[in-house]
């Protein structure tokens, strides 16, 4: 296992506050896929890290294992993101990362966020902070990555053309004649 921390990086499919099962009867769990662009220097680490742990854990074979894994989306958890057709993935690398305990999740200042905060979101930009391991068990071999914590960075365009929430779009209907009508 090795810690890693990602910086600046945007947020895809993040699962972050109710964990959700991937197929019905499967155990539900938090998580989040991270996009990094192709020539960021994270890159480097990263893949440096994952070759380590799979190192570690296959021994001489650890390359080799890790390059029929990665072919393998179901097996390996560091994909290229052209291989998938969803926004922001173009010229990016993609990591995904599962928990089934609740990662931290906190706003710039370090305060923690909520679901209700409407942030993170899809598309803003984050740091996290995983946990990456070779399994290798009864269900098989895989490079996996555990969702430790995210913070949230920056606003970034949402992906699928959705916008995040914004208080500002509100009106106050506290005591009145309109908030009469909506009882």
């Amino acid at each position: 296992m090795a810690i890693i921390k990602l910086k600046n990086v945007r947020l895809s499919f993040p699962d972050l506050f109710i964990p959700t099962a991937f197929e019905a009867g499967q155990q539900e769990k938090y998580g989040a896929t991270f996009l990094i662009p192709k020539d960021d220097p994270q890159i480097k680490e990263l893949e440096a890290t994952i070759l380590k742990v799979a190192n570690e854990k296959w021994g001489v074979k650890g390359k080799a294992t890790y390059d029929a894994l990665k072919a393998n989306p179901n097996k390996c958890c560091y994909q290229d993101g052209e291989l998938k057709e969803y926004d922001g993935y173009a010229g990016c690398m993609s990591i995904s990362a599962k928990n089934t305990t609740k990662p931290s999740v906190i706003d710039r200042d370090t305060s923690p966020l909520s679901a209700g905060d409407g942030k993170p979101y899809s598309g803003c930009y984050v740091d996290a902070s995983l946990d990456i391991w070779a399994q290798d068990n009864s269900w098989g071999k895989g490079i996996r990555a555990t969702l430790r914590w995210v913070q949230f960075r920056d606003d970034g365009a949402a992906f699928s053309g959705a916008a995040p929430a914004s208080p500002d779009e509100f009106e106050s209907i506290a005591d009145g004649a309109d908030a009469e009508s909506l009882v």
